[in-house]
C-alpha cells in the first residue's frame, strides 16, 4: 500500500536532468518512498547500482521491501545525508556519476506517520524523521524563550505575525498536540493556513534542515566524478535560495554554464558547475493535478566539471 501512495515528484524531470546511463552510478540522498531510486535503476542496467539513503527508521524499512527485486545493484542506508562522505567510504561506493536530493517529505510521514507534521491531523508535537533525535516541537513549543521562539518563525517561517502567533503560544503552554498549536495560532483561514508557516519553522528547527543542505552540498559536489550531475529539489524558498547560491558560488574554477542540455552562446559564468537550469524548473499543471505537492517544488541541477 506504501508503494502505492507514493508518487515521486518531477521523475521524468530527475531522469533527464541525472541523465542515467547503463552501468553508471547514483546516490539518491533522500531515497524516501523510493520512486526516483526504482526509476534510475532502470536506466543504469544491467551493472550499473544506486545507493539510497534514508534518515526515517520507519520509511526506511518500507522501502527495504520495495527495493527487493534489485538486490545486486541497490545499496540501501538508514542514516542522515550529512554523513554522505563517511557513508561512500563505508560502502565503497564510486565512481559517484550523479546525485539526487529530494528534500520534500514523504506521503506516509504526512498521511500516517502520527508525528504532527500537519496541522489537519490531531497528533503528538513530535516532527521528528529521526526517532532517535533528542529534540521534538513539543519541547520547542513548551520551553524555548520568547526571543527564540520569534527567530526561528521569521527565519524558518519567514511569518509575518510572527510576535502575535509567539506570544498566542506562551499564552497556551502546555501545547501537546497539533490541534493544540492550531488553536493557540489563531488566525482567519485565508488562501494560506495560518498554522502553514509555524509548522514549517518548527518542522525545520527539529530536524536541522537548512544547515544539513548547506554542509552537504559542498560534499556532495567533492565526490560526484568529472561530469557527474547534481540535482536538487526544494519545497519551499529557503531551501531553493540556498541551492541557487551554492551552485553560484562554488568554489571550483569557472566554467560556462550549460541551458537545457545545450550550450549557451553567451553562457552564465559559475564557478566550477555548469548550470542546467538557469531558472528552477517548475511543475505543469497536470502534474500538479495528479501530485499537489509539486505545486511548490523546484528543480536545480548542475553538472560537476
Amino acid at each position: 500500500m506504501y508503494a502505492n501512495m507514493h508518487i515521486p515528484v518531477f521523475k521524468k524531470q530527475v531522469l533527464e536532468y541525472l541523465d542515467p546511463k547503463p552501468n553508471e552510478n547514483f546516490i539518491d540522498c533522500t531515497a524516501n518512498g523510493g520512486g526516483h531510486l526504482t526509476a534510475i535503476l532502470e536506466k543504469n542496467m544491467p551493472n550499473g547500482k544506486v545507493l539510497g539513503i534514508e534518515l526515517d527508521r520507519e520509511v526506511y524499512k518500507k522501502l527495504e521491501k520495495k527495493i527487493a527485486e534489485f538486490p545486486n545493484r541497490t545499496i540501501l542506508v538508514n542514516d542522515s545525508y550529512i554523513n554522505l562522505k563517511k557513508i561512500i567510504a563505508e560502502n565503497n561506493f564510486g565512481p559517484v556519476n550523479g546525485i539526487l536530493f529530494d528534500l520534500g517529505m514523504s506521503s506516509w510521514q504526512l498521511e500516517s506517520s502520527g508525528r504532527g507534521f500537519t496541522f489537519q491531523k490531531d497528533e503528538p508535537l513530535d516532527m521528528r524523521y529521526d526517532l532517535d533525535g533528542d529534540l521534538t516541537a513539543e519541547q520547542i513549543v513548551n520551553s524555548w524563550s520568547e526571543v527564540d521562539l520569534i527567530e526561528i518563525l521569521e527565519k524558518y517561517g519567514e511569518e509575518r505575525f510572527t510576535k502575535k502567533i509567539v506570544k498566542n503560544i506562551i499564552k497556551s503552554r502546555p501545547i501537546k498536540t497539533t490541534f493544540d498549536l492550531v488553536k493557540a495560532i489563531g488566525g482567519k483561514h485565508g488562501k494560506i493556513h495560518p498554522a502553514t508557516r509555524t509548522f514549517q519553522a518548527l518542522r525545520i528547527a527539529v530536524n536541522k534542515e537548512l544547515s544539513s543542505l548547506e554542509g552537504v552540498l559542498p560534499e556532495a559536489l567533492e565526490v560526484l566524478a568529472p561530469g557527474g550531475r547534481l540535482v536538487v529539489i526544494s519545497f519551499h524558498s529557503l531551501e531553493d535560495r540556498i541551492t541557487k547560491n551554492f551552485f553560484k558560488n562554488s568554489n571550483l574554477n569557472p566554467v560556462r554554464d550549460y541551458t537545457n542540455g545545450e550550450k549557451a552562446k553567451k553562457g552564465h559564468i559559475s564557478n566550477g558547475v555548469n548550470i542546467l537550469t538557469k531558472k528552477p524548473i517548475t511543475g505543469l499543471l497536470e502534474e500538479i493535478k495528479e501530485n499537489p505537492r509539486a505545486r511548490s517544488a523546484k528543480l536545480r541541477a548542475g553538472i560537476k566539471k
